[in-house]
């Protein structure tokens, strides 16, 4: 994706259609759209500065009725996540920005940062009470890599992952 506020929105509405098809997170699908608008947002423009010449690149991974896996990467400098200030602290209230990271931990189950702060790995689970049967059980796994054109991923092997999702992969 362009590092472009205006690529935002087409790509989630893109992506979302895939994640709402896959049926991998039924009934989280709110929470997983407020925390990837945000993680996009910071990627382009605290990543990236919204420099034109910088990509954002997300992958995707749905397991049918268990979960949802996206991976987020600017080519920004990056950042620390320890150092970002608490924005429920009394001087952070008035911010105009610094709860982002906040929003995406409570929406996900997890929200870790790699390489620098340049990646941003969220997941979601499907909670006990909404798990359902996916329609066609013969597909056990999805993955949508919107604004991936040069991903070369088969989309029906989960032992093939992208490597960006694998554990333990360096920057």
């Amino acid at each position: 994706m362009p590092s472009e506020v205006k690529a935002i929105s087409p790509l989630l509405d893109q992506l979302m259609h895939l994640i709402e098809e896959s049926r991998c997170v039924a009934g989280e699908e709110l929470s997983v759209e407020l925390a990837l608008r945000e993680a996009l947002n910071n990627a382009v423009l605290h990543g990236n500065r919204l420099d034109p010449s910088k990509l954002v690149r997300v992958y995707c991974r749905c397991e049918l009725s268990k979960e949802l896996s996206v991976l987020i990467k600017d080519q920004g400098s990056g950042f620390d996540p320890s150092a970002t200030p608490d924005p429920l602290a009394v001087g952070s209230l008035q911010a105009e920005h610094g709860r982002g990271i906040l929003l995406m931990r409570s929406q996900m189950d997890e929200v870790s940062f790699g390489c620098g702060g340049r990646e941003v790995r969220m997941r979601k689970r499907v909670s006990a009470g909404r798990r359902t049967m996916p329609e066609d059980s013969g597909q056990s796994d999805r993955r949508c890599s919107a604004g991936d054109r040069n991903s070369n991923a088969p989309k029906d092997d989960k032992r093939s992952a992208p490597m960006e999702m694998r554990e333990g992969k360096t920057c």
